[in-house]
C-alpha cells in the first residue's frame, strides 16, 4: 500500500479556556495527487484542522506528516513558510493595486524576472485565464478572481494545496461549476489538496475522499458513494443526503433476515445485519428519499405534507397514517397536490441500520 503523502494521526487541538478540544482524535490520510474534502456543520472543527495542517494552529496531541516528514506535533512544529503549502481563502486576498501577473508572481521569490513571467503564463493557462497578466482584480468576475487566487497558490509548486471555503462568496450555480473546474485544474497540476466546505454538492464535485466532521471529531473518511450508501454513524447518515430513520425489526427466517418496516417487509437484501446485533432485533433503518418509490398500486399510502420542486423531480415530504414521516424523490411530471394520499413502497438492495433512539 502506497505511503500517505499527508498523514494526520490522532490529532488534537485545544484552545486555552475551552472545556472541549476544537479537534479531537482525528486520523486521516491523502495519497499524492488526491483531493480530500472536510465537510460538516459550522463550528465542527474543519477549518481548525486545516489551519493546523498549515502550521497556523498548534498541535496539542498527535502528529502531522507531510511527504513522510514530521511537520506538526506538540514538541515539534515546522513554521508555515517552511511547509511549502499553497493556500486559497474565501476572500481571495488579491492585492487590488497589483496586476494579475504581479499578484501571481508575488510568491515566486528568488526567481529571475523572465522565469517568473514564464511561470505566471503557465499557471494562467492552467486556470483558463491566459493573456490576463496585465488586468487588475477589479476588472475580473468573482469566479475569475478565484481562479487567479488558485493560480497564485499553485505558482510556487507547493507540496500541498489548502482551500478554505473558497467558493462561499459566489452564486450557488457558479459554485458547483467552479468546483468541477478547480478539480480539473488541481488534477492537471498533479496537486495534492485538502479542501474545506459546508456544501455537499461542492464536496461531491471536487473530492476523491470526503471527511464528515462534527464537534471536533471525524466520523467518516471515505468516497462520496460510500458516505451516502454506507454511512458509518447516525450523524453521517443524517448529514449526507435526504432521508429519515424509521423503526424496524430484524427477524431471522429460513430464507434469510427479513426487515419489518412501516412500508412493509424487506427481504433478499445483499447486506443486512443479524437480528442479534440489536436487543430484540429492534433498530432504526435509514430510508433515503431515493429508496422510496411512488406506486399507486402499493398497499401503503402516505399523505403529501410538503413538496419542493427541483426541476426534474419533486422532493416530497410524506406522512404515513401512523404519523411516521418519509421523504421521496418523485419525477416532476407526478405533480400531486398537498394533502393528497399516494401509494409508496421501499425499493432497496441493502439496509443501513442503527441502534434505536428513544
Amino acid at each position: 500500500m502506497a505511503a500517505m503523502f499527508l498523514a494526520v494521526s490522532q490529532l488534537q487541538v485545544r484552545y486555552a479556556g475551552q472545556a472541549q478540544p476544537a479537534v479531537r482524535g482525528v486520523t486521516l490520510g491523502l495519497r499524492a495527487g488526491q483531493i480530500g474534502v472536510l465537510i460538516g456543520p459550522s463550528g465542527c472543527g474543519k477549518t481548525t484542522l486545516l489551519r493546523c495542517v498549515a502550521g497556523l494552529e498548534s498541535v496539542s496531541a498527535g502528529s502531522i506528516h507531510l511527504n513522510q516528514q514530521l511537520v506538526g506535533a506538540p514538541e515539534h512544529s515546522l513554521p508555515p513558510e517552511q511547509r511549502r503549502m499553497g493556500m486559497v481563502f474565501q476572500d481571495y486576498a488579491l492585492f487590488p493595486h497589483l496586476s494579475v501577473g504581479r499578484n501571481i508572481a508575488f510568491g515566486l521569490h528568488g526567481m529571475a524576472r523572465a522565469e517568473q513571467d514564464a511561470r505566471v503564463a503557465e499557471v494562467l493557462q492552467l486556470v483558463g485565464l491566459e493573456g490576463s497578466q496585465n488586468r487588475f482584480p477589479h476588472e475580473l468576475s468573482g469566479g475569475q478572481q478565484q481562479r487567479v487566487a488558485l493560480a497564485r497558490a499553485l505558482a510556487p509548486r507547493p507540496q500541498l494545496m489548502l482551500l478554505d471555503e473558497p467558493f462561499s462568496n459566489l452564486d450557488v450555480d457558479l459554485r458547483e461549476r467552479l468546483a468541477h473546474e478547480v478539480r480539473g485544474i488541481l488534477k492537471a497540476a498533479g496537486a495534492t489538496a485538502l479542501f474545506v466546505t459546508h456544501d455537499q454538492l461542492e464536496a461531491f464535485a471536487i473530492g476523491d475522499v470526503i471527511g464528515v466532521m462534527n464537534q471536533g471529531q471525524l466520523h467518516q473518511w471515505d468516497d462520496a458513494y460510500t458516505l451516502y450508501h454506507r454511512p458509518a454513524t447516525r450523524f453521517v447518515a443524517d448529514f449526507i443526503g435526504h432521508g429519515v430513520f424509521a423503526p424496524a425489526t430484524l427477524e431471522q427466517q429460513a430464507s434469510g433476515v427479513v426487515v419489518r418496516t412501516p412500508l412493509g417487509d424487506l427481504a433478499n437484501l445483499t447486506e443486512c445485519p443479524l437480528p442479534s446485533s440489536y436487543p430484540g432485533g429492534e433498530c432504526d433503518v435509514l430510508l433515503r428519499a431515493d429508496d422510496i418509490v411512488h406506486d399507486d398500486n402499493a398497499p401503503v399510502k402516505a399523505q403529501i405534507v410538503r413538496k419542493a420542486f427541483r426541476g426534474s423531480e419533486f422532493l416530497y415530504t410524506l406522512r404515513l397514517a401512523s404519523g411516521q414521516t418519509m421523504l421521496a424523490h418523485v419525477p416532476s411530471h407526478h405533480d400531486h397536490a398537498l394533502g393528497e394520499w399516494i401509494g409508496i413502497r421501499a425499493q432497496m438492495d441493502h439496509v443501513v441500520t442503527f441502534a434505536r433512539e428513544a
